[in-house]
């Protein structure tokens, strides 16, 4: 059984997806990049991740929205939603998203930054039964 917490990543950015995705894989989570919201949601179900990390603004349907979706599919997801604007940023901090504990995070965001914040609030290490 997988023991490493489980990280999706929903960045319509491709790059920065993938980027993400592979900086966490190698910083000791499960990482997989989806490029849409509505894709996060799909696969939710069956990966079943701990984390999501969403940016805010996407075309299909934004971070919030999704992340709060995310929510009904799996009720203990921490969300961090990424936002490359400070005001952005600062809105959604005091929003609905600040409310349901969603944590905000700047792009660029440095990677030891993201892996100490996820590391933070990762879930127990899982043990096999």
């Amino acid at each position: 059984m997988n023991s490493k917490p489980r990280v999706l990543i929903a960045d319509d950015e491709k790059l920065i997806a993938d980027t993400l995705a592979l900086i966490l894989n190698q910083g000791g989570f499960d990482a997989r990049a989806v490029y849409t919201c509505s894709k996060a949601l799909e696969v939710a179900p069956t990966f079943r991740p701990d984390m999501l990390i969403s940016d805010v603004l996407m075309a299909d349907l934004n971070g919030v929205e999704a992340a709060i979706q995310m929510r009904g599919i799996l009720p203990d997801i921490r969300v961090f939603l990424l936002s490359g604007q400070t005001a952005t940023a600062d809105m959604i901090a005091r929003s609905k998203a600040g409310d349901l504990g969603f944590e905000v995070l700047v792009k660029p965001v440095h990677p030891q930054e993201l892996i100490r914040r996820l590391q933070n609030a990762a879930p127990p290490v899982r043990s096999v039964a």
